[in-house]
């Protein structure tokens, strides 16, 4: 008999594929693989999907950020130019503040200085009056020296007048 081991081998082979081949082994694994293939083709669609979608925000969101950018930029410059204008407007307020405040000054001093010279006019009048009366009394007798007088002041008020109006 020459039936070897190599024989049953190969019968046990045949055996074994004809078993999966009548339990349909094959097809099975073939559905399972073109489930996993679909399954796998549906993953990278909606990983596509959802690649397009996120570039699209990503777009949007860098347009968001442009926008506020730009507005950012238009505030700082218009914060500029407000600052600018304030600080002219506060350096004119200044110099016409003091303006007004040296005029003031001026025309405070101008007064004290004419109060002061009408003082001096007044009381140089006043000495001059003295001395002229003492004069007349030490150098004239007392009829003459009352019609003199009397004179000069009359004259001396006229004169007063004069210089007050």
């Amino acid at each position: 008999m020459g039936i070897d081991a190599t024989f049953w081998v190969a019968v046990s082979f045949i055996i074994f594929f004809g078993a999966l081949i009548y339990l349909k082994i094959p097809q099975k694994v073939l559905e399972i693989l073109d489930k996993m293939i679909s399954d796998i083709k549906n993953e990278i669609d909606e990983s596509e999907k959802l690649r397009t979608e996120a570039k699209a925000l990503l777009e949007n969101s860098q347009k968001k950020l442009d926008t506020a950018q730009s507005i950012s930029n238009e505030i700082i410059e218009n914060a500029k130019k407000d600052a600018d204008r304030l600080i002219i407007e506060m350096n004119d307020k200044f110099h016409k503040s003091s303006e007004i405040k040296k005029n003031l000054a001026e025309n405070k001093i101008n007064q004290m200085k004419e109060s002061a010279l009408k003082e001096i006019k007044d009381s140089s009048v006043k000495i001059a009056v003295d001395s002229v009366k003492k004069i007349i009394t030490t150098s004239v007798d007392k009829s003459k020296l009352d019609a003199v007088f009397q004179k000069n002041l009359d004259e001396t008020k006229e004169e007063l007048k004069k210089i007050n109006s």
